[in-house]
């Protein structure tokens, strides 16, 4: 017992290799068995045209990469981030739910950004189809809409700064710079500009806050909590001034100045 306990590691790696060296030998004994378990690999007759595992590959790749691609090239940034700084600002709590603010956002990055996506689909997607364009040609059309869309909304300072930073050569025009530097001061800009847009829309909720601490403090209720007092008048003046149309309304302007 006393081996046993010392050895276990020794004698669990002895029981593991030799059961994974018996099915090697069985199949060696049994070539019958063995083209069971054949993997071949067939060169098509037109190298030009993509291999059916390989389409199914590449289209999951993009699909586990959607998130990621609708978060950094659309407009969901600056809309997500000031709903967020908006509930904040409100003093909510967690109303509207994330989920809301999530699939608002979302809908919201459909309507902006359905100009871009059909002139993606008319140029690009829809030839690629009828196969009077090959796949990287499809992807070179797809990208020059999405460009168009980020550069009109990043600014200069963000773009020297991405090309400082990649140490690449000073491009002579727009048209010269890289995707992958064009990307991240988009998703740069869109941070300022909705960090702009959240400062601006907390400055009258503030302003509420101050005002009924006040008016507590000098009523000598200091036991009770500002914002129990504070968050029935924000949203009484929301409501009234009619805020969801007004910042929905600004928000989706923004895109299409």
């Amino acid at each position: 017992m006393h081996f046993f306990k010392k050895n276990r590691f020794f004698l669990f790696y002895a029981f593991l290799l030799f059961f994974s060296v018996i099915p090697v030998c069985a199949q060696a004994a049994d070539p019958i068995g063995a083209s069971l378990f054949n993997v071949q690999i067939n060169q098509d007759a037109d190298p030009g045209k993509l291999n059916v595992v390989l389409q199914i590959f590449l289209l999951m790749t993009v699909l586990s990469l959607a998130p990621s691609i609708l978060v950094m090239v659309t407009c969901f940034t600056r809309i997500a981030v000031v709903l967020s700084l908006l509930r904040q600002a409100m003093g909510t709590q967690q109303l509207p739910a994330n989920q809301i603010i999530i699939g608002l956002a979302l809908f919201l990055t459909f309507y902006v950004m359905s100009p871009v996506w059909k002139t993606i689909h008319e140029e690009a997607i829809k030839p690629y189809l009828g196969k009077k364009l090959s796949a990287v040609e499809a992807f070179d059309k797809a990208v020059i809409p999405l460009r168009k869309f980020m550069i009109k909304h990043t600014r200069e300072k963000d773009l020297g700064l991405m090309i400082e930073v990649s140490k690449l050569p000073r491009p002579k025009n727009i048209d010269q710079v890289p995707t992958h530097i064009l990307v991240p001061a988009f998703i740069v800009s869109e941070l300022k500009t909705s960090f702009q847009i959240g400062f601006m829309l907390y400055i009258p909720f503030l302003i509420i806050d101050m005002v009924v601490a006040s008016v507590l403090l000098s009523m000598g209720m200091m036991m009770l909590p500002p914002v129990m007092v504070s968050l029935p008048f924000k949203l009484m003046i929301f409501v009234l001034t009619d805020g969801w149309y007004l910042i929905i309304g600004s928000l989706v302007k923004s895109f299409t100045v």
